[in-house]
């Protein structure tokens, strides 16, 4: 029973690591001459919106945590049976070692949820605030210009000059 009552708190413990994200990480700025206090109503609109955007994907991470653990907590008290014989003891240690690694994979695991959900909120909240006509940063393109270079011409090829001295 003790540890029936170990392995919720470990889980719930787990699930309280993951959290939907709370605000952007980006920074907006109001066009010129707008109001600011029409810029504050536009952001939460367009923060209303990202949370809206990104519900589903927190809801995911939360419970591929706790599937997570679950299952190590199981895999490990059947690890521990088999290996020591079957004894109550040698379960409960295999299912508590099992609950530490399934916790710790589904803790990896959420937080490149999470890490996704946060990508998510920025872009549906930059996105809405752009249409709003606000100024969203600017990224540079990956690679430089968009175009290459004009090729070098050897001497005598057409179009290039000979210099005579």
């Amino acid at each position: 029973m003790k540890r029936a009552v170990l392995t919720l708190v470990m889980i719930g413990s787990l699930a309280a690591c993951v959290s939907a994200p709370t605000g952007p990480t980006i920074a907006i700025m109001p066009r010129e001459g707008k109001p600011f206090e029409v810029f504050q109503q536009e952001d939460q609109q367009c923060r209303e919106f990202a949370a809206n955007a990104v519900k589903d994907t927190s809801n995911a991470a939360l419970k591929e945590g706790a599937t997570s653990a679950a299952i190590g907590a199981a895999l490990g008290a059947a690890a521990g049976a088999v290996i020591q014989g079957g004894s109550s003891q040698n379960i409960g240690t295999g299912a508590g070692v099992g609950l530490l690694g399934g916790a710790a994979l589904g803790a990896m695991n959420s937080a490149g949820k999470q890490n996704q959900s946060q990508t998510q909120y920025n872009i549906a909240y930059q996105q809405c605030m752009y249409s709003k006509g606000n100024q969203v940063p600017s990224y540079p393109t990956q690679g430089g210009p968009g175009y290459a270079p004009p090729p070098s011409n050897p001497a005598g090829a057409p179009g290039s000059y000979k210099l005579i001295q």
